[in-house]
């Protein structure tokens, strides 16, 4: 190891966790308000520059004061994923930040777009020289640790010491004893953690609005007590002009086990005309469930009472939620205690998807399809199918029964949980959409847009990655209806849907997946990972003919600049 390779290892000497979140955050926003043409001469070229800002006109004095300090709070979220992703990290980052000539500079930007050495978009390839390998367990378990020996550990605990140490908001460290140990988010991440509370707690004093103010203060206590039931349900609740989600959420970064949270922020403003136009979606969900393509036993018979889509619009994004390709839409809480009780809240990001639509997905479609299909590329199909998958993350198998005892999907699928549940979500929230027009909730129209608009959108999500969840997850479905001849390719390398044969192949491929889900099946998990999440010639000729399209769009987070130029 050289002496540069060594110096990205282990703590960062003279910054504290806090410094390094606020630096973090800082740059982040510069680097938003950087212009298009700045942009376009660093190593971001896989990304299309765009503005994305939202209307504050109607918000009065006092909520747009708010919205600045969780753009505050949001900020420090970035810090902490960059140290939830690598203990190196923060080392690398005053290393690059003290290289000044033009390549350095563009391995900044690239840096902060992926919160690493890293690019996420090309099989995690290092872009800094001496980095090592990205560690696939993230920095939540000991760096000399092997995976086998933490699941050992794992295996040889029970009850509520289990719980806490596979539990979303724990990091595993080594004690005095070089024993593993369990440590709390809010033990290992104090001091960011506080600094985000106090913004948070500045936010719910500057806002007139309840619901807003009680999610803000439960959040910011959350990060102290490191129990996240009641502000979760307290964001369930939300009905307020601004809509936040900030704190541990998603699962991906563990590549081990699936098991720990990463930190993210998405601060919106809501589409009120827009989220009210898809109520009609919430009354359809226990009829869904109710006739899902799997064995009735392995249905839910009460979903959660709690099923609010929010359509918003984005101000700003920080941590997991901005790094590498950008989220267009979320279902959330994860923690299946919520979900069960509770219900879950669909959220979905109106202007980012249209920024996805235009940049991304309409110059794929002209690549990958024949010309005759064009036409039913649209983006209602595109937000819709979006929509649903969000809501079928909600429905199908979560907690589960195998041997006798209660457990989860999530711990039972152990790394292989987020592809398939990402598979699930997408071949199921098909199958649901023609559920909806046969049932007369959505135009016909939809009928063949929606699987056009789909395998258009496949070579966009594939180009994310199969090391990536939901790039792998959309190999298993391209592959799967290839194989069932429910998609074909020309002799000119462009694909179509036989419309015939995909209503078939969506409600098997459905079934197996979810019916895998039930039982806890890893080793089929495994399997279908192995033989399907794969890319194949046909389609790695389809990516190859890409390289001019941008794989994603790089936000300039405009209207957060402007905000926080206005409230300084």
């Amino acid at each position: 190891m050289s002496r540069r390779e060594a110096s990205f290892n282990g703590e960062t000497r003279g910054l504290s966790h806090v410094a390094i979140a606020l630096l973090v955050g800082i740059l982040a926003l510069s680097a938003s308000a950087r212009t298009a043409a700045q942009q376009e001469t660093t190593m971001t070229r896989l990304f299309a520059p765009v503005e994305i800002g939202a209307d504050l006109s109607d918000l009065p004095t006092s909520e747009r004061l708010a919205l600045a300090h969780i753009v505050d709070a949001a900020r420090v979220m970035d810090g902490l994923f960059l140290q939830q992703v690598w203990a190196g990290n923060p080392s690398l980052l005053l290393s690059l930040l003290g290289d000044q000539n033009a390549t350095g500079k563009a391995r900044l930007d690239f840096f902060l777009l992926n919160k690493g050495p890293w690019s996420r978009i090309e099989d995690n390839r290092s872009f800094v020289p001496g980095a090592p390998d990205k560690p696939a367990g993230a920095n939540f378990y000991p760096p000399d640790a092997t995976r086998d020996e933490v699941a050992a550990w794992f295996d040889r605990l029970d009850g509520a010491a289990r719980a806490e140490a596979t539990g979303f908001f724990t990091t595993i460290r080594r004690g005095r004893d070089g024993e593993f140990t369990a440590v709390p988010y809010s033990v290992e991440y104090q001091g960011p953690l506080a600094l985000a509370a106090e913004h948070l707690r500045a936010a719910a004093r500057a806002t007139t609005q309840p619901t807003l103010r009680r999610y803000l203060e439960y959040r910011a206590d959350s990060f102290a007590s490191n129990d996240y039931y009641d502000s979760d349900v307290a964001w369930m609740e939300l009905d307020a002009s601004i809509e936040p989600t900030i704190g541990p959420y998603e699962v991906y970064e563990d590549e081990w086990f699936n098991y720990k949270a990463a930190f993210e922020a998405f601060v919106t403003v809501r589409d009120t005309a827009a989220s009210g136009n898809l109520t009609r979606f919430s009354d359809q969900l226990q009829g869904l469930e109710d006739t899902l393509p799997i064995d009735p036993a392995f249905r839910n018979p009460a979903l959660g009472a709690l099923a609010p889509i929010r359509v918003v619009n984005v101000v700003f994004t920080s941590g997991e939620a901005n790094s590498g390709v950008q989220t267009a839409a979320f279902n959330l809480p994860n923690d299946e205690r919520v979900v069960r009780e509770k219900g879950s809240k669909r959220v979905m990001l109106k202007n980012v998807q249209e920024a996805k639509f235009e940049h991304v997905l309409t110059p794929i479609s002209r690549v990958a399809l024949p010309s005759v299909e064009l036409d039913d590329v649209t983006f209602d199909a595109f937000f819709t199918h979006i929509l649903m998958h969000e809501l079928m993350h909600g429905l199908g198998p979560g907690t589960i029964t195998v041997d006798g005892v209660e457990t989860t999907v999530r711990r039972q699928l152990r790394e292989t949980y987020s592809t398939i549940e990402e598979a699930k979500a997408d071949i199921s929230g098909l199958w649901a959409l023609h559920q909806l027009i046969d049932r007369g909730v959505l135009d016909s129209s939809l009928t063949r847009s929606m699987y056009t608009t789909f395998l258009a959108s496949s070579f966009r999500s594939i180009r994310f990655g199969i090391n990536e969840a939901h790039g792998r997850g959309v190999a298993i479905q391209l592959n799967s209806f290839l194989d069932a001849g429910a998609v074909t390719v020309d002799s000119d390398g462009r694909f179509t849907v036989d419309h015939s044969r995909i209503r078939g192949a969506v409600t098997a491929l459905t079934t197996e997946l979810m019916t895998l889900q039930a039982t806890g099946d890893v080793g089929a998990a495994e399997r279908i990972l192995e033989t399907r999440g794969v890319v194949r010639p046909v389609v790695q000729r389809v990516l190859d003919r890409l390289g001019s399209v941008p794989t994603d769009i790089q936000p300039r987070y405009v209207t957060a600049v402007q905000l926080t130029r206005e409230t300084r």
